[in-house]
């Protein structure tokens, strides 16, 4: 007896739908691809929006207090104080910058330009007295033979620096229009912050996702507190010091120690050629007085930042600056940010798993609770 052949109708049925979720899988992750590219130029302005919004926008409640209530003057108003803050500084920094470089350079073309002589202390440096004293006394006595030795170094120096500076406007440029995307995070802060929640709860559920967004909030400002807030007590600390010794252009070196402490770099970069020179230019015990005392500022971010970062949080301290520090070194700036968001929201996730917390798996029918107001609740405030 023949066989009968067998009955390919299932087979057809699970082709179709395959091929049908496949063509719809891949439209659907080709038009996020191309949104992701048209968005992507967008990203660092909105991340940093949206940390500086939640950093000042208890600043915004208490100008809104002030002004009867009107949050969106609240917020144009202190965006606009933040851009001034931010600009103004930047201007008289790049102004004098620019203002000495072309008295020097019109100095040097005239040859009016003198370099006062070396102490016989400068020999005496380790390592590199004699080489420094050497360079120094030449400089002294015929300031365009040093130059023309100089020149080859002189000119790729003046090429990083010509960058670096063109770097600087664009990111002070990018931080101002972050900060007007701040000022409308903080203007529109409670549909924000449902946004947000909804976001949260949608992929996490009501438990933990719901609580979430408290836990980025807290966790961007404690380490903004361990970042902007050292970075300002380093500034100050060394400014005292500059200003109290009599250097020149000591509010320049402030500003510019300011940018390293914020970009978490090394103070000593700026400090240590201050203070070659004040045992260059001061007596032996005012110069080491000195030179303590910005050694002391330039290495407080030690024990500054446990006591600043982590507090009002019930995250350790260590999984906060591993988080920070590690996304410094992948992300850049944002990644100091994103980087302790991501870790404690995973810390709090493995701690979860660990201690083997209750998973409701009955169907829940209550519809997700809308968030309060930012000022309140999950976001912003």
């Amino acid at each position: 007896m023949a066989t009968p052949p067998p009955d390919t109708a299932f087979d057809r049925l699970f082709v179709r739908n395959m091929v049908e979720s496949a063509l719809r899988i891949g439209l659907i992750f080709l038009l996020l691809l191309m949104t992701f590219d048209i968005v992507r130029p967008f990203l660092i302005p909105l991340a940093w929006g949206g940390i500086i919004a939640i950093a000042a926008f208890p600043l915004t409640l208490r100008i809104e207090r002030w002004l009867g209530g009107r949050r969106g003057l609240a917020a144009a108003l202190l965006t606009l104080a933040l851009i001034l803050i931010l600009v103004m500084p930047c201007y008289q920094l790049t102004d004098a910058l620019l203002r000495s470089a072309k008295t020097i350079s019109d100095q040097l073309s005239s040859g009016q330009l003198q370099i006062p002589g070396p102490s016989e202390a400068v020999a005496g440096w380790p390592l590199v007295g004699e080489r420094v004293y050497e360079a120094w006394s030449l400089a002294h006595n015929n300031l365009q033979e040093a130059v023309s030795q100089a020149a080859p170094r002189l000119k790729g120096i003046a090429t990083h620096a010509a960058s670096a500076l063109g770097k600087g406007l664009v990111d002070v440029l990018m931080f101002i229009v972050s900060l007007v995307i701040a000022g409308g995070f903080m203007a529109y802060a409670d549909s924000s912050s449902k946004a947000a929640h909804r976001i949260f709860v949608r992929l996490a559920g009501i438990k933990p996702g719901g609580d979430w967004a408290r836990m980025c909030v807290a966790t961007v400002r404690s380490v903004l507190q361990g970042v902007v807030g050292v970075a300002v007590i380093q500034t100050s600390l060394c400014a005292i010091g500059l200003f109290i010794m009599g250097i020149p252009g000591a509010s320049v070196w402030s500003a510019l120690i300011l940018l390293l402490a914020v970009a978490q770099l090394p103070t000593i970069i700026v400090a240590g050629p201050i203070i070659l020179y004040a045992f260059s230019n001061f007596a032996t015990t005012p110069a080491s007085i000195f030179a303590g005392w910005m050694l002391l500022a330039g290495f407080s971010d030690t024990f500054l930042k446990p006591l600043l970062m982590g507090r009002g949080l019930d995250i350790p301290m260590p999984i906060i600056l591993i988080g920070a520090i590690g996304g410094m070194i992948s992300g850049g700036i944002i990644g100091l940010f994103a980087g302790a968001v991501v870790l404690a929201i995973w810390y709090k996730l493995f701690n979860s798993w660990m201690e083997q917390t209750a998973i409701d798996t009955q169907p829940n029918t209550q519809a997700p609770p809308e968030s309060q107001p930012l000022g309140e609740t999950t976001a912003l405030g």
